[in-house]
């Protein structure tokens, strides 16, 4: 089902864009459809962390660290 979108540009840029289209043999239409077709989907955004957690994010990707490592850390640092 083909669905009405209306998009506001310099008249420069639509003019460029129908030249354009006119030169591939499609219409302007088309062409914006092939451009978000061609983005692909995206993952649902996931929830925003704080910028502190942001940059922690993946620190320890690839290491092994258990919970009696954890534990044994927190004696050094607390005692």
């Amino acid at each position: 089902m083909n669905t009405k979108l209306t998009l506001r540009m310099d008249e420069a840029v639509i003019l460029h864009a129908k030249e354009e289209a006119s030169r591939r043999g499609k219409s302007v239409s088309q062409m914006v459809g092939d451009f978000f077709d061609s983005l692909g989907t995206f993952p649902a955004k996931k929830t925003a962390h704080p910028p502190i957690t942001t940059s922690l994010v993946g620190v320890l990707k690839g290491r092994r660290v258990s919970e009696a490592d954890y534990k044994k850390h927190l004696k050094e640092k607390y005692l």
